[in-house]
């Protein structure tokens, strides 16, 4: 196999796979996530405090990710999202992983691949706080290994795809990711995790929350609204792990992580006013620790959620972005119409229509 240009001999040659994806693009798809005690998954919170069992939980969606694999030019990686109007081609041997797409850059590197064209499309709206770019990566790293597959490499494993879309995330990153956005991602479903990041083979425990029937059941009390503005939220959970870590909000910390426990426990009972009750704690707790997470527009919603009796929350870091409800049939049922009202006076804000995914990465 040839050698790229300036690629030392004695390297592993990178694999052009210009030919196998002109035979055939490779596609592969993954779910994004709504969510309760997240930061909880940063191992800054995690490790610390790890004899409280830190944890999160979270529901993920069916508006999914899905990225398809296209031949390219030899030597270059070419990586396009719908939503975002740049694209990025660069030759491998220089890609950087600084960039808009540097993350997706940096997975196509790990595998050794060349002559790619990694296109990205979601079905739910950019930078909403729904993990988007880490649904993205697993979405991606799925489909690269099924690529490795038609060069004789053995496939990756869900445990084995969490492991490296969370370590490339928060190594390209400089650090300070959490893994809740990843696990959702490859597991699908609605689970309670927590985090174990001192056990070196074993940095999470997932606990599977809900059966097909209560999947079912929760899907039918459960709303989900884009509020028109995008998040990013580095510069928030920066602010949250500092807090944490200099002692001025720990005991709404895990305060926090008590609720979410008993979320948990809620959901495993489908006991759903009882776990809208505990959204509600959690919400009244977060304001007091992380006021940034709630703007003008998503505290309104959830201001109405909790009028009528449903308990409401900011999705990821906030600051914009989502809000999800949680509640009987008939308090979503009188909610819904009151958020359509709301919405309608926020530029690109909507319902989201949406169930809860029993499926994940695939």
């Amino acid at each position: 196999m040839a050698l790229l240009p300036h690629q030392p001999e004695n390297m592993e040659p990178m694999i052009d796979v210009n030919p196998i994806l002109t035979r055939e693009p490779i596609e592969a798809s993954a779910p994004c996530r709504i969510d309760c005690g997240g930061t909880w998954d940063i191992k800054a919170l995690a490790l610390p405090y790890e004899a409280t069992a830190p944890t999160t939980v979270n529901m993920a969606l069916t508006l999914r990710t899905r990225v398809t694999l296209y031949p390219h030019r030899p030597g270059s990686v070419k990586i396009t999202s719908h939503g975002f109007e740049q694209e990025e081609v660069h030759r491998v041997e220089v890609i950087p992983f600084t960039s808009h797409f540097g993350l997706f850059s940096a997975a196509v590197s790990y595998f050794g691949f060349h002559g790619v064209h990694v296109e990205i499309r979601s079905e739910s709206p950019v930078k909403s706080a729904l993990g988007g770019s880490s649904t993205a990566l697993v979405a991606l790293i799925q489909a690269l290994s099924n690529l490795g597959r038609r060069v004789d490499r053995p496939p990756l494993s869900k445990r084995e795809i969490l492991h490296l879309a969370y370590h490339l995330e928060d190594g390209v990153s400089g650090g300070n990711c959490g893994m809740q956005d990843q696990a959702a991602a490859v597991y699908g479903g609605v689970h309670q995790w927590v985090w174990q990041y001192g056990n070196r083979t074993t940095p999470f425990r997932r606990v599977p929350l809900l059966d097909k029937q209560g999947r079912e059941a929760l899907s039918r009390r459960l709303l989900v609204a884009y509020s028109g503005k995008t998040h990013v939220s580095a510069a928030t959970n920066l602010d949250w792990i500092d807090g944490f870590l200099s002692g001025r909000t720990r005991s709404g910390w895990r305060t926090a992580n008590r609720i979410v426990h008993q979320l948990g426990r809620a959901f495993q009972a489908q006991d759903w006013n009882g776990a809208a009750r505990r959204l509600q704690e959690e919400m009244a707790v977060r304001r007091k620790i992380t006021p940034q997470a709630l703007d003008e527009n998503t505290e309104a919603l959830v201001d109405a959620a909790e009028k009528t009796g449903c308990g409401a929350r900011f999705c990821g870091a906030g600051a914009g972005g989502s809000v999800w409800a949680l509640g009987e049939r008939e308090n979503i049922d009188r909610l819904k119409p009151a958020w359509e009202r709301m919405l309608a006076q926020m530029r690109g804000g909507r319902i989201l229509p949406c169930r809860v995914e029993p499926s994940g990465v695939r």
